[in-house]
């Protein structure tokens, strides 16, 4: 059996690295060219991108946002919101670290809406606070990206915020 899990531990991703960007944009096309400019200004609109849940590893790294090779899988968590003309829309990523009963892991918690940096910081926060508390872990450290943008008038618009996990070296 001791093999098996082995094997399992080689096979799966385990992210050693993450960063966390953000972009907005508008089109006159539609939503998703939107969406795709925003990607682009996030620096992530070359990959290929696997939305993933909200735990950081123990021994995970935040890093400067680094370019990485286009068609790659990209496993992020990510907060997107679209809107259209006059409206104001953003988007947030909040991570932390949580520790207790001898464990330390990281937890990310994503927001969106018709909202303001503000309004979403408020919520990443509550929202970081209560995983934590589910856990039974303290939060120990949170940090927050907020991105927003009130859409100009005929235009479409996107706002993303990425945490982006990186390979094992």
């Amino acid at each position: 059996m001791d093999g098996q899990v082995q094997i399992v531990r080689k096979s799966l991703f385990l992210p050693k690295k993450f960063f966390v960007t953000s972009g907005r944009a508008v089109s006159s096309t539609s939503s998703l060219n939107a969406f795709d400019a925003a990607l682009a200004v996030a620096g992530i609109a070359q990959c290929n991108i696997v939305t993933v849940s909200s735990i950081l590893p123990t021994e995970a790294e935040q890093i400067m946002p680094t370019e990485i090779p286009p068609g790659m899988i990209t496993f992020s968590v990510l907060a997107r919101m679209d809107g259209e003309s006059g409206e104001t829309i953003g988007a947030g990523i909040g991570w932390g670290w949580g520790e207790g009963d001898g464990v330390r892991y990281g937890l990310v918690a994503e927001a969106h809406g018709y909202k303001d940096r503000e309004v979403i910081r408020k919520e990443l926060r509550s929202k970081l606070e209560e995983m934590a508390k589910m856990r039974r872990l303290m939060l120990r450290s949170f940090s927050t990206m907020e991105e927003n943008i009130e859409v100009t008038k005929g235009k479409h618009g996107s706002v993303v915020v990425a945490l982006v996990y990186l390979p094992q070296e």
